[in-house]
Parts: C-alpha cells; sequence; structure tokens
C-alpha cells in the first residue's frame, strides 16, 4: 500500500499561512458542524447505519432460511446444504474519494469546486463520526496524491478537511477508475464510498466513461458507492463579454470563444447541458447513486432529499 506524504508548513515563512489555513479550517468546521445540527440530525443514521453485514459463522441449512445465503464451498465440500450467518456492524466505514485534479481548482463564485468538495466531505465526515463510525480519505488526481486510514475524532475531521482544501497535487490530470482500484486495494470490509467528483473526463466523453462505469459496477458489488457531483455555473452557460480565451485547466488547451454572439453561447449551453446530463444518466443506469452540487448554490436541500429517497427506498 502506497501512502504519500502529507503538505506540511514547516518554514517560519509559512506562519501566517499556516495562522490563514487554520483559520479557514476553523471556520468550515463551525459551518458543516451547524449544517449537520440544523439540517442532518438523524438522518445519516437512519441511511446509513447498520447497513454493514459481518460473515460470522457457517452452520446447517435449516428449512425457511434463505437460500441467497447458502455457502456453496462448503455445501459442495460436506454434502450438506449450509448457509453463511452474517452480523450486523456495529459501525461503519465512510470513505472520501476526492478529485483536486487541476479543474477543481476553478470557481466562478466565491469559492472554488474544491472548496465545495471540502464542504461537502465536511458534513459527512461530521455526521459520521457523530455516529461512531470511521472515515477516511483519498485526494487523487490521474493518480492517488494522498491516502489517510479511517479514523475518528474532531481532530481527524479538521485534518480531513485541511488536506481536500489546501493539499497540492504533482499532477493535474484524473484518473476515476485508479482511484477507485486503490479503494478496493485498501478497504478490506464494505464501506460506504462517496466519489467526489466535476466527472470532467474528457472527450469522447462516452468512451471515456465506459472504463468508469465498469469500474463504478464492479465497486458497487463490495461497497455502497455514492457518486456526489459538483459543477459551476460558468461551466453550464457563458456570460456576453466578448472575445475570450478559455484554457482547460488539466491539458492546457487554449480555445477562443466570441460569447457576443448569441449562437455561441447557446451551442456552449447546449453541449455542457448535454454533457452533465448523459454523464448523470449512465452513472444513474448502472445503480450508482448520484447527488449533483452546484457552487454558489444551497446543496443542502439536496443531500436531505437524497437521504429521505435513500431512507424510503431502504425501508
Amino acid at each position: 500500500m502506497i501512502r504519500k506524504k502529507s503538505s506540511t508548513l514547516t518554514t517560519a515563512a509559512d506562519e501566517a499561512r499556516a495562522a490563514e489555513i487554520l483559520g479557514r479550517v476553523r471556520r468550515m468546521e463551525v459551518r458543516t458542524n451547524r449544517l449537520v445540527n440544523d439540517a442532518l440530525a438523524g438522518r445519516y443514521a437512519s441511511v446509513f447505519k447498520g447497513r454493514g453485514m459481518d460473515f460470522d459463522r457457517v452452520r446447517n441449512y435449516v428449512a425457511g432460511d434463505d437460500v441467497r445465503t447458502i455457502d456453496w464451498n462448503v455445501t459442495a465440500r460436506t454434502g450438506e446444504a449450509h448457509i453463511k450467518v452474517f452480523t450486523e456492524e456495529r459501525e461503519l466505514t465512510i470513505l472520501l474519494l476526492i478529485d483536486i485534479s487541476g479543474s477543481s481548482d476553478f470557481g466562478s463564485v466565491e469559492s472554488s469546486k474544491r472548496e465545495l468538495a471540502a464542504e461537502a466531505a465536511g458534513v459527512l465526515a461530521a455526521s459520521a463520526i457523530r455516529n461512531r463510525d470511521k472515515v477516511g480519505l483519498i485526494l487523487f488526481t490521474d493518480e492517488v496524491e494522498l491516502y489517510i486510514p479511517p479514523g475518528k475524532g474532531r481532530m481527524h475531521i479538521m485534518r480531513l478537511i485541511r488536506e481536500t482544501l489546501f493539499f497540492s497535487p504533482h499532477k493535474k490530470g484524473t484518473n476515476l477508475t485508479q482511484a477507485l482500484d486503490f479503494a478496493n486495494q485498501v478497504l478490506h470490509r464494505r464501506a460506504v464510498i462517496f466519489l467526489v467528483s466535476d466527472f470532467c473526463v474528457g472527450t469522447p466523453i462516452e468512451d471515456r466513461l465506459k472504463p468508469l462505469l465498469t469500474k463504478l459496477q464492479v465497486t458497487s458489488r463490495r461497497h455502497d458507492v455514492i457518486a456526489v457531483s459538483v459543477t459551476d455555473p460558468r461551466e453550464e452557460s457563458l456570460p456576453d463579454i466578448g472575445r475570450i480565451c478559455i484554457e482547460d485547466a488539466e491539458t492546457g488547451q487554449v480555445v477562443e470563444l466570441d460569447t457576443s454572439k448569441a449562437q455561441v453561447r447557446e451551442k456552449y449551453q447546449h453541449q455542457a447541458r448535454a454533457r452533465r446530463e448523459l454523464t448523470a444518466n449512465k452513472i444513474r443506469s448502472r445503480g450508482i447513486d448520484l447527488l449533483e452540487c452546484m457552487n454558489g448554490e444551497n446543496w443542502m436541500p439536496q443531500l436531505m432529499s437524497f437521504f429521505l429517497k435513500r431512507r424510503q427506498r431502504s425501508g
């Protein structure tokens, strides 16, 4: 297992920056705790608590047992039907997979998509910690940049928020399948995985989505996988501001657009909406839940509605 070094601030020249970082982390911790208190009290537990199961033992089959729990290997070896017995987990493991590629630093409002991802991660982590669950973190670009094993406690949450906000990645690209592969390697028990990304997989989009969709489906057989999409308003539409150059934050490719032309703005909006809808529909078609968050908007109602729908479905 590869665990890369965390970002550190060690020199005297970094003291002011460290104070700024600590202040922002504390402010975000206060905000996420308030959001959990005001909106999510009890909802997290009702959706996720007790969903995981641990293998306990094998025993002889008794009439009325669920045939889906039959252990066919033991049955074949002994000549008698045996079933697997499971016990409910007392705690869950939550793993946050957060995309910190170049595109995550974009933001046309007060915050960037990365800050939005950090806030969402803080809310989920705070909810998990209150229910005595463990929370881990994977930050990734086109490689795994940082892995923090699941842990508990307030200081642990603050570290997760700090790293999500300020970790300096080595790469700019995105490789979602590699991040999921790494998660499958380090998770030895069933877990809840939140994959937080803008899902900018490049073009042609359908070809680029195929390996991700396959990996999501494979991972969902072992874990409860939830995709969280973070987008920005300027990725959906352009203002009329004349000629502009748009640079891809991950590839460096530059495209010039004349936004004074209505047809250019309309084409951009149509393509952006079609790309987002295609990605969302493809992810959901594989049985993966998707929560969509827009930068600059209040995303808590969507999260509460999302939890409510999952609770109703499981009930």
